[in-house]
């Protein structure tokens, strides 16, 4: 593993402990401190994935990203204190291939480094044309004929049950469903005793085997009160 990461912060000690985590797990780093020195980095270095700050001195994160993006395909995680789903929507719709709120875990963001780096080196761009009848979503990709989920290009091992479910989600993103019609449309039975906490064991498994974080999963989400559904991703 030689791929180089970019770090970018105006905190030092923050790029430095960032710096310290990913070059444990491999990576050769590279680190700026500002928007404009990060932008002349990231075109002048072989950088294979940036790690950025929002708010910097000289140039802020996501305008350095805008001009990154102009010049250059490669995956950028965003760091920001902000959490608003805003900021986050914002930060994507920018060029963002990910986005994570301070205060962070550092193994948490050297498994979204690791997988954005997967994403792009085993899948190619991104933005790139899936197989047709292939279901889309983020890191995730389902093939209804092989029954086949992947996440960062990589085989997840699914159980009957469990790819039923993913199949249901992922042909319906953004659609709530409650547990109740899960459990009839897997399981083929009415509902039964209990079906709710059948659905949630289920729905942990499937998360811990396809979200970087379980415990704050990005793709299949709770509805408070409703039920369950697939967020849409890219």
């Amino acid at each position: 593993m030689n791929e180089c990461i970019l770090v970018v912060d105006d905190d030092a000690e923050i790029a430095g402990a960032i710096a310290i985590t990913l070059e444990r797990e491999g990576y050769r780093c590279l680190k700026a401190s500002d928007g404009l020195e990060a932008v002349d980095l990231a075109l002048t270095k072989p950088v294979d994935l940036i790690v950025l700050d929002v708010m910097m001195p000289k140039l802020d994160g996501l305008s350095a990203l805008m001009r990154i993006r102009e010049k250059r395909n490669l995956p950028v995680i965003v760091l920001s204190a902000k959490s608003e789903d805003s900021d986050k929507i914002l930060g994507l719709s920018m060029g963002a291939d990910d986005y994570v709120t301070k205060p962070f875990n550092p193994q948490e963001l050297a498994a979204r480094v690791r997988s954005q780096l997967r994403r792009y080196t085993q899948l190619g761009d991104i933005h790139a044309q899936a197989r047709k009848g292939q279901l889309v979503n983020g890191r995730l990709t389902y093939d209804p004929e092989s029954r086949q989920l992947l996440a960062d290009g990589e085989a997840v091992r699914l159980t009957a049950t469990e790819t039923k479910i993913v199949e249901l989600l992922m042909a319906n993103p953004g659609r709530v469903f409650p547990a109740e019609e899960i459990y009839r449309r897997v399981w083929g039975e009415e509902t039964a005793y209990a079906c709710e906490n059948t659905v949630m064991v289920h729905i942990r498994r499937i998360r811990e085997k396809v979200e970087l974080n379980p415990s704050e999963p990005d793709y299949i989400k709770v509805v408070w009160g409703i039920g369950y559904k697939m967020e849409r991703h890219g």
